[in-house]
C-alpha cells in the first residue's frame, strides 16, 4: 500500500507527561529540531487518567517559572490521612508510623489530563508539532533499527475491507523515536519482546486503577485533603491494593481503588470491589449527597526498579510508564515519567549533535538515568511493592516503615516478586464464589452507566481492536477453568459469555473499551492482545 510519509528529527508516541516533557526539553536544548508528537486520543488529555497527587520536582526543572504561567496546579495538599479499613471500622495510622514516601507535604491535588493539556500548549509554543487523533499502529524497523511508526488506517470495516471513507495511515519517519504510550503500551510491549529488553529482570507487575469524580456538598469538601486506605474490601477476598480520596478544587473530590492484578480468585471483580469501597463510612461520609460526574479506569505499571527493562534500543527509547518508572511507594508516576522523558531528550539531543554510528547511539541513556535523582528514588523504593505482596498490608507496611524511615530505602536486601500477574489465578474448584450487592444508584452503580460517564466512543464499523489468538480458548479453557474472568476483571463490560453449554461464546463489546489494558495483562491464557483502534476512539475524559 502506498502511504504518505513525513520526516522528523524526533518522533514521540504519546502526549502524556513523559512524551510532552521530552518534547519540551528537546526544543529547549535545540530550537531547530523538528519534533513531532502523535496522540491516539481525540485531543491531548482525552486518555489521561491518574489520581492524582502531583510532586512538582521534575516540572521545577523543566519549566521553573510554572507558578507564574497559569499552570493548572492550584490545590496544595493540606493534610494526609491513612487508614487501615475493616468491614466494620477503621484504624487511622499515626503519621509518625507512615512510610515517609506516603507523606505529601509540598505536593498538589491536580487533574493530570489538564496538566497535559497545558504542557501541550507550552510544547506547541516552542514549535513542537502535536497531532491528536493519530494512533501509532505499527513500528517501522529497517535492518534492526527503529525508524518511526505507521499510523492506523481510517475507514476500514469490520470485515477488514476499505470503506468509502478509507484513508491509509501515514508513515512517520524519524532519526530517533521515543515511545511514551503509558502503561502496557502496545508498541512498547512489542519492542520489549523484539529487543529482549526485559531479559534478566523481575516480571513486570500491574494494578487496575478505577476512579470517579464527584461534586460534593460544600460542608463535606476540604480542599487539599488526601486520604489513602488499605485493607477492606480487597483484603476480605484475599487481594491487595488500596483506595484513595482526594479533595480537589471547585467542590470536587476524586475517589478510586487500585486492585493489584496478582489476585488469585477468578470470581473477584475490581469494579464491584470499588463499588463496595465507596460504601465504607470513611469514604461515604464525603460522597453522600454528592453527584458522580465522571468515571474511568486505567492499568498501572507498578513493578518498580526491579522490573525496569533496558530502555534504549537501536533507534529509540522507552520512557514513563511504557518502561515502568512509576514509584509505587509514593503512588505517583507523573514526576518520574517527566524526568525519564527529559533524560531521553538530553540523550537524543547529544546523539543528534555527535551523530554516533551503530545501534548503540542512545546507550548512554542508562548512565544519565543512573546519575539522576530518578534512579535514586526508584532504587530506594525497590522493596515497597514486593514487601506488601509477600507479607500483606500490616507486616508489609511495617517492613516498609523500617525500610523507608530508618534505612532510607537502603536496607541491605532486595525483595523480588516472582511470577506474572496472569499466572496467579486459581481454578474455580479452588476458589470461593463472591456475591456482590446490587448497586444502590447513590454510592454504587453498574458498569454501563459508569462507562457512559467516560464519554467513550468508537466507530462501530471497524475491526475489533481486542484480538483473540484462538477464538476457542475463552469457552474451552477460560470458562471451564476460571469461569471466564474477563467478564469480571474488565471495568467496562466489554466481555460477556452469552449462551450456555455448547452454545456458549465470548461476546466482545469493543465499543465499551476504555483502553485500560487489563485484559491484555490479566487474561490467564494470554489470548487477548489489545491493539489500537481508529485514532480518536476511546474515552474522552474532561479532567481526569
Amino acid at each position: 500500500m502506498e502511504r504518505e510519509s513525513m520526516e522528523f528529527d524526533v518522533l514521540i508516541v504519546g502526549a502524556g507527561p513523559a512524551g510532552l516533557a521530552s518534547a519540551i526539553r528537546l526544543k529547549q536544548l535545540n530550537a531547530e529540531l523538528n519534533v513531532c508528537v502523535v496522540e491516539k486520543g481525540s485531543e491531548v488529555g482525552a486518555h489521561i487518567l491518574s489520581g492524582a497527587i502531583f510532586e512538582p520536582r521534575a516540572l521545577d526543572e523543566l519549566l521553573p517559572e510554572w507558578r507564574t504561567m497559569e499552570a493548572p496546579i492550584r490545590t496544595p495538599v493540606s493534610e494526609d490521612e491513612i487508614y487501615l479499613l475493616k468491614a466494620n471500622g477503621a484504624t487511622r495510622m499515626p503519621n509518625a508510623l507512615v512510610p515517609k514516601t506516603m507523606h505529601n507535604q509540598g505536593n498538589f491535588v491536580i487533574s493530570l489530563g489538564n496538566l497535559c493539556r497545558w504542557l501541550a500548549e507550552q510544547a506547541e509554543g516552542l514549535g513542537v508539532e502535536i497531532y491528536p487523533g493519530f494512533a501509532a499502529a505499527e513500528i517501522v524497523v529497517d535492518e534492526g533499527v527503529v525508524k518511526g511508526v505507521i499510523t492506523g488506517d481510517m475507514g476500514v470495516g469490520q470485515d477488514g475491507q476499505p470503506k468509502d471513507s478509507h484513508m491509509p495511515g501515514m508513515a512517520l519517519h524519524a532519526k530517533y523515536t521515543v515511545f511514551a504510550e503509558g502503561c502496557r503500551g502496545h508498541l512498547g510491549k512489542q519492542l520489549i519482546q523484539q529487543f529482549a529488553l526485559d531479559e534478566g529482570k523481575s516480571p513486570q507487575h500491574y494494578g487496575l486503577g478505577i476512579k470517579e469524580i464527584w461534586q460534593v456538598p460544600a460542608d463535606q469538601h476540604q480542599p487539599g485533603k488526601v486520604v489513602h486506605t488499605a485493607g477492606w474490601p480487597l483484603a476480605e477476598n484475599g487481594a491487595s491494593g488500596g483506595g484513595f480520596l482526594y479533595h480537589a478544587d471547585d467542590g470536587q473530590v476524586v475517589v478510586g481503588l487500585i486492585t493489584d492484578l496478582n489476585y488469585q480468585n477468578p470470581y473477584l471483580s475490581p469494579f464491584e470491589e470499588f463499588q463496595r469501597y465507596k460504601t465504607h463510612p470513611v469514604i461515604a461520609k464525603t460522597l453522600q449527597g454528592g453527584e458522580r460526574v465522571s468515571y474511568g479506569a486505567r492499568a498501572i505499571t507498578k513493578g518498580g526498579f526491579n522490573s525496569l527493562p533496558k530502555m534504549h534500543f537501536p533507534g529509540g527509547l522507552l520512557v514513563g510508564c511504557d518502561a515502568g518508572t512509576l514509584n509505587f511507594a509514593k503512588i505517583k508516576g507523573s514526576h518520574t515519567a517527566m524526568k525519564s522523558g527529559m533524560l531521553a531528550a538530553e540523550t537524543i539531543a547529544k546523539a543528534l549533535t555527535e551523530q554516533p554510528q551503530g545501534g548503540e547511539a542512545l546507550a548512554d541513556y542508562w548512565q544519565r538515568f543512573a546519575n539522576s535523582w530518578l534512579f535514586d528514588e526508584l532504587y530506594q523504593s525497590r522493596n515497597f511493592g514486593p514487601a506488601l505482596h509477600k507479607y500483606g498490608s500490616v507486616l508489609g507496611g511495617a517492613f516498609n516503615y523500617l525500610d523507608q524511615n530508618w534505612f532510607k530505602g537502603r536496607m541491605p536486601l532486595t525483595l523480588k516478586d516472582k511470577g506474572q500477574d496472569h499466572e496467579s489465578l486459581l481454578p474455580i474448584q479452588q476458589s470461593e464464589m463472591i456475591e456482590y450487592p446490587k448497586p444502590d444508584g447513590k454510592l454504587s452503580f453498574d458498569r454501563l452507566s459508569s462507562v457512559f460517564l467516560s464519554s467513550t466512543h468508537h466507530e462501530e464499523d471497524q475491526p475489533c481492536h481486542l484480538r483473540l489468538a484462538d477464538p476457542a480458548i475463552p469457552t474451552e479453557v477460560n470458562l471451564v477453568q476460571y469461569a471466564e474472568p474477563a467478564q469480571r476483571y474488565c471495568p467496562a463490560g466489554v466481555y460477556e459469555i452469552v449462551g450456555e453449554g455448547e452454545e456458549a461464546r465470548l461476546q466482545i463489546n469493543a465499543a465499551n473499551c476504555v483502553h485500560c489494558k487489563t485484559c491484555d495483562i490479566k487474561d490467564p491464557s494470554q489470548n487477548i492482545t489489545w491493539v489500537t483502534p481508529e485514532g480518536g476512539g476511546g474515552p474522552n475524559y474532561p479532567n481526569m
